[in-house]
């Protein structure tokens, strides 16, 4: 895998500035305002540049199994009229490739271990592979609430496997019903009886492939991305990244990109 990463076959990193222009933005699943109040983590970035002027336009993710970004991230974004499009899970890379703009994927996480490392809806790990490859910026938001010191590293997080029927069959609302703004709920057989399936609720994202870790919603409104990797005059960064994310938090006053 770390071939895969050289210099030869990546591209060149995507700079994040801004303060000197718009960009586009990507996210995955949803830890936001109807999840847990407030201002929101990953999608407090995404606020956040977009109030400063700095954010052309966001694109989310359906977030399966359940669609979380389709149904929730949607709706915030709509609510508070930031441009965005949704995009399957299985397009990101191509949609980075397609588009140069993109300087970041911004996700939540569910928990960090001590080490840096990250468990979050599944399909993260996947965003942190192809946003390296293409030189993008992989940002986890996440509250200091997250930080688990107990747990050494992702190989000590154990990952729920759910109901193979949650991938079997779908749910949602019929779509003439809500055209005639009545909700009716249905379920649809999309695999053949008898398949079977393989369902992970989360997956984990080695720290060595997030770029920053930014703390407890973004304090005052003002984006952090970078204190929580803060370098020490030789360029060198000390202690774990759950511990960097926790010093973060105690320094919030001086919080500056």
């Amino acid at each position: 895998m770390r071939n895969c990463f050289s210099k030869s076959r990546s591209h060149p990193t995507r700079k994040l500035d801004h303060r000197s222009f718009k960009f586009n933005a990507a996210r995955h699943c949803n830890f936001e305002t109807l999840a847990i109040a407030g201002y929101g983590t990953a999608l407090g970035i995404v606020r956040s540049l977009h109030a400063q002027g700095s954010l052309d336009r966001v694109y989310f993710t359906e977030t399966r199994l359940y669609n979380q970004g389709a149904r929730l991230t949607a709706f915030e974004l709509l609510t508070e009229e930031i441009p965005a499009q949704l995009v399957c899970n299985s397009a990101v890379s191509a949609l980075l490739r397609s588009d140069p703009m993109i300087r970041a994927i911004i996700v939540g996480a569910d928990r960090v271990a001590a080490n840096g490392d990250t468990a979050n809806k599944i399909g993260t790990y996947q965003l942190a592979i192809t946003a390296r490859y293409h030189g993008c910026q992989f940002i986890v938001a996440a509250p200091t609430t997250s930080v688990d010191l107990y747990t050494k590293s992702g190989a000590d997080i154990v990952i729920e496997e759910r109901d193979e029927a949650e991938i079997l069959v779908q749910t949602g609302f019929e779509r003439q019903g809500v055209l005639e703004g009545r909700l009716k709920r249905v379920e649809v057989q999309v695999a053949p009886v008898g398949t079977r399936a393989w369902n992970p609720s989360f997956d984990v994202t080695p720290a060595e492939l997030i770029s920053a870790m930014d703390g407890q919603y973004l304090a005052n409104k003002q984006i952090n991305v970078q204190y929580a990797f803060k370098k020490d005059a030789k360029g060198e960064r000390h202690g774990s990244a759950a511990e960097r994310l926790l010093a973060a938090q105690a320094q919030k006053n001086d919080r500056t990109l």
